[in-house]
């Protein structure tokens, strides 16, 4: 007969298995769900190409024009036809998932985004970036104020002259810089119909010649035309305008002009100069939706900054491709997620 003593030990020897085992399975089902980093955002090869040995960053953070599927698609035309190493990075949910549900923090003025991988700008050649209101932790915009300052090109697309919460807190000689004296311009309202009236982009006739622009015809796109100037503050001089976006009477291609708001640029190259004296080249497009980007021209322009913005003018052809590859079918762009179908999704979803 068992004594009392032999009896507790069995007891106890069989919690502590029982324990253990469900120890072990809770770390197996961690270790299932865990987000390995290199999960966190998508890298493309160049294929043999102008780009070779070249790398682009594209960032797609913002909650409304559906960069991320943009991104990956202008990184797969980058990679494929020119040859271009390519990472995408996205904003993030705090289970690693692409969410552009994650609204700015007009309410929630302490949360912060999470876009992982930023420490690809110290090693990029060339950025295009679109961003919405990001409320991004110091260390993270500590990268973007690195490269503002390396000399290198920065390609800006449609919500990036507003990409920041509360501005940009970005320094140079101990004085703020704005996103408006960066880029060149910054949101000011819709001109054009929000959702309602779609753009037609006008070639500036005395900058039709400048590379960006070769091969470039049709320019079109769904989204409205930004307001990024005024009376006080003016179209600056130390950039020069390529395209003007007339906006439509409505979202149809082939919609007649809305003859009561004249075109305003929407397209525009400068220079800027950072903390270290080194000169940056800055395109700024506030075109740039997904749906945008379905344009062949819009697609061209962006495609063509890159060359522009690494000195590559040389290698700009009008008949090198920007052909997308694969199905492309963007969701519309808003905030009714539920309506549109927009919901976070894994970063392997986008490739």
């Amino acid at each position: 007969m068992m004594s009392s003593i032999h009896m507790t030990r069995l007891f106890l020897l069989c919690v502590l298995c029982i324990a253990f085992s469900n120890d072990s399975k809770a770390q197996n089902e961690n270790t299932k769900n865990a987000v390995s980093k290199s999960d966190l955002w998508l890298k493309y090869s160049g294929s043999d190409g102008p780009g070779k040995g070249k790398h682009v960053v594209l960032i797609a953070a913002e909650q409304e024009y559906r960069s991320e599927q943009s991104m990956p698609m202008l990184a797969k035309v980058l990679s494929n036809h020119h040859g271009f190493d390519c990472t995408v990075l996205f904003s993030v949910n705090e289970k690693g998932e692409v969410d552009p549900t994650v609204p700015a923090p007009f309410k929630d003025k302490e949360k912060r985004h999470n876009i992982p991988g930023l420490e690809f700008l110290a090693n990029a050649d060339c950025v295009i970036w679109i961003s919405r209101f990001m409320h991004l932790p110091e260390q993270q915009m500590k990268h973007f104020y690195d490269y503002f300052d390396s000399g290198k090109p920065l390609i800006a697309l449609r919500t990036a002259n507003h990409g920041f919460w509360g501005g940009l807190k970005y320094k140079k000689a101990d004085k703020n810089v704005s996103l408006r004296e960066m880029l060149g311009g910054t949101f000011m309202g819709h001109h054009g119909g929000w959702h309602r009236e779609a753009t037609r982009g006008v070639i500036v006739s005395e900058n039709s010649k400048h590379p960006i622009l070769v091969g470039v015809k049709d320019i079109w796109g769904t989204s409205d035309v930004y307001r990024c100037h005024n009376d006080k503050n003016p179209f600056p001089e130390d950039c020069t305008s390529l395209v003007l976006g007339q906006p439509l009477i409505n979202l149809e291609r082939d919609a007649p002009p809305n003859t009561k708001k004249k075109p305003l640029p929407v397209a525009w190259t400068k220079t800027w100069t950072g903390n270290k004296g080194h000169k940056s080249k800055i395109f700024h497009f506030t075109m740039g939706s997904a749906g945008d980007l379905g344009n062949d021209g819009v697609r061209r322009m962006t495609v063509n900054a890159v060359y522009w913005g690494l000195g590559m003018e040389k290698s700009i052809k009008s008949n090198r491709s920007v052909a997308i590859i694969g199905d492309y079918k963007p969701l519309k762009p808003g905030f009714n997620y539920e309506k549109l179908g927009v919901k976070s999704r894994k970063v392997e979803y986008y490739r």
